[in-house]
């Protein structure tokens, strides 16, 4: 069978239905047992008004799926999002409730479908620490049930939920990492304003600090290298890009340089546990790149590439022995396909289209762009346009990303194809404060919500009109949480640029936002006062920039979606905003879920919002009339 990837068409592409964009993929999310002798994968199971994705598991025979696919997860009330083997017998993942991000840790038997919840504590959220790969029968999870604002490391029997602390929080404790025996060795504190690692040779040893730093100075461990002494890093010292370093505990100011990139932040390594040696290290630029270390890794990446031309390709599950993965192919107009691949045979057996019903040749490109802010600093992003249009006074829905502290990347974006299937080009800013692009662009973000941080999407706006590809009467503005707070600033800043505004799960009152985040996040409220504001000393600039309090200044028809579980915005930010408008009589929609948290997940809902949406960005954009639906 050839798989590549088909060219993009130039004619206008068909109008395909709603839920082809969202609804659950048959099967996704493909992961190998440690020994090859079965493989795990998600997929949707009815529940009567729609479906959710569960665990199935099948036997391997030579690496090729055989038999039939047994269920091995039953959950009705919302996705697994993900799961992991231990071991050859045993899938584990997690699940929370309604959105509340309180997440549980279950263990199930893959050969009788027995369960087990390894964390049952009401209102506490529980993680993977490390996996014990050597350790057949347990793992090292942190929850804060002990104290929520704190994060405990415990020992975990994964037939009994019997646990173990291993590492008790002092209250400062921001991170844990373990060596390769499964000890956790080093610890990363925080103040808030200041950030500290921690080191011990033995897990009977105290910690003590080897690392002292400001927190805008990251020295971030990945993992120890092969003989549990030196530690891996991505630090930032003394130069702008986080690079990748290997540190001596008992030399800690003297980091050995192993590889940097001048222009973008390192976002992690990897490491053969088998081989014991660095495999690669990867950054962002206007794509994903990776820089090998070892051969192996190296030439079998470029294997994967020939044979799968077209294609960016991942490895996304490995056995113990390294000698089978499972490869994602994929790109900015597809999900793509999902291959078994063997090392010794060269060869690979297609598991799966993660999409089938989007032909590859309907989506849109994505392609990178860079401008000017008004202050001199260079901007980069993405613009979509819709297929086989003139990109010339098109409608544009700007789409400013969430976090902030984080960025939109080049791949695969179900709501940018969505978007332009319907004839709008978007356009998606990696504004100041975005993350990957040096220390200096995401201190430049600091104190600036809402400010020169709003300023980077406006010049944007700016940017294209002056391209003539967006008509200037066509114009709106959709984001997420930090993003729905950017296009409620943008239409109280701005308000006769956009025609529509869509807010779903935004910020809408600094003040407010900062007395009502998660427990967990407090151990960093300092910082947030730096990064964002104190409120304060710095309250008359909150108050001018929190959109419920200028809602005097609005007068865009707007559209917002919140969760009414979500921990980290809460509803009343939403309720403040509607409420604020209802009194002046503008123009707004309210959608709220009982049964959603920070963004929806439910296939149900993601279906209605984005109906509503469409229905909406139609009504205040009218957008030139589209094809027929395909089929």
């Amino acid at each position: 069978m050839n798989f590549h990837l088909v060219e993009q068409q130039d004619t206008i592409a068909p109008r395909y239905e709603l839920r082809d964009f969202f609804q659950n993929p048959q099967r996704s999310a493909y992961a190998l047992s440690d020994d090859g002798s079965m493989i795990g994968f998600l997929q949707p199971i009815n529940v009567g008004h729609a479906t959710r994705l569960n665990v199935f598991v099948q036997a391997l025979d030579q690496g090729k799926p055989i038999g039939t696919p047994k269920q091995i997860t039953h959950e009705t009330e919302r996705d697994v999002d993900g799961f992991f083997w231990k071991g050859p017998n045993t899938i584990v993942y997690a699940k929370d409730f309604n959105g509340d991000e309180n997440y549980h840790v279950l263990a199930v038997d893959a050969q009788t479908g027995k369960s087990k919840d390894l964390t049952p504590f009401e209102g506490a959220r529980a993680g993977i620490q490390d996996d014990l790969e050597d350790d057949p029968d347990h793992l090292l999870i942190a929850h804060n049930a002990r104290n929520p604002e704190a994060f405990d490391v415990y020992r975990v029997n994964i037939h009994t939920g019997d646990q173990q602390a291993v590492a008790q929080n002092p209250g400062n404790i921001i991170g844990w990492q373990t060596d390769h025996q499964g000890t956790v060795r080093l610890a990363i504190a925080s103040d808030g304003l200041h950030t500290a690692v921690l080191h011990r040779r033995h897990d009977t040893d105290e910690f003590s600090v080897i690392i002292q730093t400001d927190f805008r100075t990251d020295v971030n461990p990945q993992f120890f290298d092969k003989d549990n002494q030196k530690f891996y890093a991505l630090s930032n010292r003394g130069r702008d890009t986080a690079a990748l370093v290997l540190i001596d505990p008992n030399q800690p100011e003297q980091e050995q340089l192993i590889f940097e990139n001048a222009k973008y932040d390192l976002l992690g390594a990897g490491y053969s546990r088998l081989r014991h040696v660095l495999t690669a290290a990867y950054f962002e630029a206007d794509k994903l790149h990776y820089h090998f270390f070892d051969e192996i890794s190296a030439i079998r990446h470029q294997r994967l590439k020939d044979l799968l031309p077209g294609y960016e390709v991942s490895l996304q599950s490995a056995t113990r022995d390294e000698k089978t993965f499972v490869v994602a192919a994929y790109s900015d107009r597809t999900p793509g396909h999902r291959f078994i691949y063997h090392d010794e045979t060269q060869q690979l057996h297609h598991l799966g289209e993660i999409n089938p019903k989007l032909n590859p040749a309907h989506m849109a490109s994505m392609r990178p762009i860079r401008f000017t802010a008004r202050d001199g600093l260079e901007i980069h992003g993405y613009l979509t346009l819709p297929v086989g249009m003139e990109p010339r006074d098109l409608p544009v829905v700007v789409n400013p990303h969430g976090g902030p502290w984080a960025r939109d990347s080049w791949g695969f974006n179900p709501e940018v194809q969505f978007l332009a299937n319907r004839g709008y080009a978007v356009l998606q800013i990696n504004f100041r404060g975005s993350t990957g692009y040096g220390r200096r662009f995401w201190e430049a973000s600091f104190g600036q919500w809402g400010l020169s941080m709003q300023d980077d999407i406006s010049d944007g706006v700016a940017w294209l009109l002056k391209q003539r590809i967006a008509d200037p009467n066509k114009l709106a503005i959709y984001g997420g949480s930090y993003g729905g707070y950017a296009t409620l600033m943008a239409i109280c800043k701005t308000p006769d640029v956009y025609a529509a505004a869509i807010d779903y799960v935004g910020v809408s009152n600094l003040l407010t936002f900062m007395q009502t985040i998660p427990p967990y996040w407090r151990p960093l409220l300092e910082k947030m006062y730096t990064m964002v504001g104190h409120p304060e000393k710095d309250r008359e600039r909150l108050e001018a920039t929190s959109p419920a309090l200028n809602a005097q200044h609005i007068k865009t028809p707007l559209f917002i979606a919140q969760g009414a579980q979500d921990p980290r915005v809460n509803k009343a930010e939403s309720d403040q905003m509607v409420n604020a408008l209802k009194a002046r009589h503008v123009e707004v929609e309210y959608m709220v879920k009982e049964n959603e948290g920070h963004g929806f997940q439910n296939e149900e809902n993601k279906f209605e919002f984005y109906e509503r949406m469409e229905q909406f960005l139609e009504q205040h954009l009218q957008p030139k009339p589209r094809r027929k639906t395909h089929k």
